[in-house]
C-alpha cells in the first residue's frame, strides 16, 4: 500500500527540520565567524568556495532546461542572470572576485584552481551532475540550503568585520547583494517545491535532495579544514 503524502506544513516542516545539517554548525565555519581562522584559511575558503560558485549558473540553467513549466522558467532564469551578471563584471562572480582580491587571493590562482581541494571539486561537480540529471523539482528541492544562509550571510559580514578587519570593505559586495535576493528566493523555492511535490514519493525525493545538498556543502568544509589555508 502506498503511503500517504505529507500535508503542506508536515512537508514543509520536514524540510526545515534539516537546518541542523547546514554548514553553520560545521567546526570549520564556527572558527571561520568566531576570528578564530588564520588569514591563509580565509583564502582556502574564499578560493574553495569560487568553485562552487562557478557552477551555479549552469546548475540553474540545468533546473531551466529539465523544467516544462514556462513561468518557473522565467522566475528561475533570474537566478542564472544573478551569478552571470548581465554584462562582464557585474554580478555574483564578479562580487566573488572582489571578496578574493580583498583577502589577498592572487588573481592567477584563484582563477587557474590551483587551490581547489579534490575534495571541493568532487562534491561541487556531483551537485552540478544531480541537477543535470535529476528531475527539476528533486534540484529545485536542493536550492532549499537557501532557506537557512541568508540570516548567516550577514552574521558573516558582521563576524568578519569585527574579527578581520585586514580584509577591505568592498569584498562584502557579494553578501550585500545576495542576501535580499536570496530571501525572496528561499521563499518562492519552498511554495515551489511544497506545490509541485504533490506525492509521497516525490516528497521524499525533495527531502532527500535537500539532504544531499548539506552533505555537498559540508563536504567542501570538511576539504577546506584539511587543506590549513592557502598562501
Amino acid at each position: 500500500m502506498a503511503a500517504d503524502p505529507l500535508s503542506r506544513d508536515a512537508f514543509a516542516a520536514a524540510l526545515r527540520a534539516l537546518a541542523p545539517r547546514y554548514w553553520d554548525r560545521h567546526p570549520f565555519h564556527r572558527r571561520l565567524h568566531a576570528g578564530a581562522c588564520t588569514p591563509g584559511e580565509i583564502r582556502s575558503w574564499v578560493a574553495n568556495r569560487w568553485y562552487y560558485q562557478t557552477i551555479l549558473a549552469r546548475k540553474n540553467a540545468a533546473i531551466v532546461a529539465n523544467c516544462p513549466l514556462p513561468e518557473v522558467r522565467r522566475r528561475w532564469l533570474e537566478r542564472v542572470t544573478f551569478h552571470d551578471g548581465p554584462h562582464d563584471g557585474e554580478g555574483g562572480l564578479a562580487d566573488w572576485l572582489a571578496l578574493a582580491d580583498a583577502v589577498g587571493l592572487d588573481r592567477a590562482a584563484l582563477l587557474d584552481e590551483r587551490h581547489v581541494t579534490r575534495g571541493t571539486r568532487f562534491a561541487v561537480d556531483g551537485y552540478l551532475h544531480f541537477c543535470q540529471s535529476r528531475p527539476w523539482t528533486e534540484a529545485a528541492a536542493a536550492a532549499l540550503t537557501e532557506l537557512f544562509s541568508p540570516q548567516l550571510m550577514a552574521a558573516r559580514v558582521t563576524a568578519w568585520q569585527q574579527h578581520y578587519d585586514w580584509i577591505k570593505p568592498d569584498g562584502y559586495a557579494y553578501f550585500q547583494h545576495r542576501i535580499p535576493v536570496v530571501r525572496a528566493d528561499a521563499q518562492y523555492t519552498l511554495d515551489l517545491v511544497l506545490t509541485q511535490c504533490r506525492t509521497a514519493g516525490e516528497q521524499q525525493a525533495a527531502i532527500a535532495a535537500l539532504t544531499f545538498k548539506t552533505e555537498v556543502l559540508g563536504a567542501i568544509l570538511d576539504a577546506v579544514d584539511y587543506q590549513k589555508g592557502v598562501p
